[in-house]
């Protein structure tokens, strides 16, 4: 049995990788710690003690920061909708984060399950460049790290040259890229080409017919419609989906390379960047291809 420990910004696609390791009787989830990023930390709170509900899970959920680093917190309630979850009416209040903080959180689990544990980090990267600052002897502690963030090689979806989560905290995703441990990447020119859900993935989804698969599409309701009146069609990319696919069953991928990973800093148009560099200690491996019908057959399998 595995242990998992997911750090998340509980915005549509979030929720839906949480409903698929929330759903696999193959992981062990010790706890989930949730950050600001895609909405206000508290809102992402009871999205993700929703999910849990919802699974008919009992899975400890615990507060993480409610602000990056060194910058103010930038959201994007724009895409995912204000509550985070597609604003389709879901009763998104009132449930209670277990007593603990995410930073202590992260640390004792890691201690607990050590090289035993698998993080998995579908949000801007505060709380584990905290936890790291906290404790730097975790980062040999930690079995892998898969992260969803950055953009290798494509355009980003913030800016032309940054992925969200990177972009809203490059200086916690600098801290952790840079900190030595084991990564899986999974960027966003990986969720361009692999993640993609056009009208007809949709329908097969909901043709799976079971709750999870219903919730699954059924909060993307903004995000289709923000990408309509973007581009025409309601074509979606899921990425955190993706990233917990892979770490669900890491087969998926057929090539990667390792890489040194740094971030640009900067409050210029490059903020969030990724930089890859072939000198230093590469422990970075970016995804270069992934098998699209892997992913999707391990999506469908986890939602049923």
């Amino acid at each position: 049995m595995r242990n998992f420990l997911i750090d998340t910004d509980t915005g549509s696609d979030d929720a839906v990788a949480l409903a698929m390791a929330l759903n696999n009787s193959n992981i062990n989830i010790e706890a989930i710690t949730v950050v600001a990023g895609n909405i206000p930390v508290e809102q992402g709170l009871q999205n993700a003690l929703y999910t849990v509900d919802l699974c008919n899970k009992k899975t400890p959920v615990y507060l993480g920061e409610d602000k990056p680093l060194k910058r103010p917190l930038k959201t994007s309630e724009f895409f995912h909708g204000q509550d985070g979850l597609g604003d389709i009416g879901l009763d998104l209040k009132g449930r209670k984060a277990r007593d603990g903080n995410a930073i202590d959180i992260i640390i004792d689990k890691v201690y607990q399950f050590e090289n035993n544990l698998e993080i998995i980090a579908i949000g801007p990267l505060t709380n584990l460049a905290l936890a790291i600052k906290r404790d730097p002897k975790i980062i040999s502690k930690i079995k892998n790290c898969f992260i969803m963030g950055g953009t290798a090689f494509g355009p980003g979806n913030i800016t032309p040259f940054s992925e969200f989560n990177f972009w809203v905290d490059p200086e916690a995703a600098e801290i952790v890229l840079q900190s030595g441990m084991e990564i899986t990447l999974i960027d966003w020119d990986a969720t361009k080409k692999y993640a993609w859900f056009d009208s007809n993935t949709i329908k097969s989804i909901n043709n799976l017919n079971t709750p999870l698969s219903k919730f699954s599409m059924d909060i993307q309701n903004n995000p289709k419609k923000y990408k309509k009146k973007k581009y025409g069609n309601e074509m979606i990319e899921l990425a955190d989906p993706l990233a917990m696919a892979i770490a669900l069953d890491p087969s998926i991928i057929i090539k990667s390379k390792k890489y040194n990973v740094n971030i640009d800093l900067s409050n210029k148009e490059r903020r969030g960047e990724n930089i890859l560099n072939e000198e230093g200690k590469k422990n970075t491996t970016v995804i270069l291809k992934a098998s699209r019908k892997k992913f999707l057959d391990i999506f469908k399998k986890s939602l049923k």
